[in-house]
């Protein structure tokens, strides 16, 4: 690994809100070995890399943001909005893998 960049561990434990876990993150996982997550909004690519591979001891490759804009709804009179969500493309790098589904360690 080139030069990690020092972050407070406790700041990395909170980047990573949530795996996404869809069709569309399942498609993305298998054609181009990446992995969805809902982060933070102010959290910065090299916080995300960081973080996942100091939780899951995997190497990344890159990291592709992007904040998707949160749904107008309305609550009867109301009109309100959802928030607005930060998704992480994680790519790995060649032999490494997640996995969500059984992890107990």
């Amino acid at each position: 690994m080139s030069a990690p960049q020092k972050f407070a561990e406790d700041r990395l434990a909170k980047v990573l809100v949530a795996p996404i876990i869809s069709e569309k993150a399942t498609s993305v996982a298998e054609k181009h070995n990446q992995v969805l997550f809902k982060v933070l909004r102010d959290a910065t690519k090299p916080e995300i890399k960081a973080a996942v591979e100091l939780m899951f001891k995997v190497e990344v490759a890159s990291v592709t943001t992007t904040v998707q804009k949160g749904k107008v709804k309305r609550f009867g009179r109301t009109v309100g909005r959802r928030d607005h969500v930060k998704k992480a493309y994680v790519a790995l790098k060649p032999g490494q893998e997640l996995n969500f589904s059984g992890e107990a360690a």
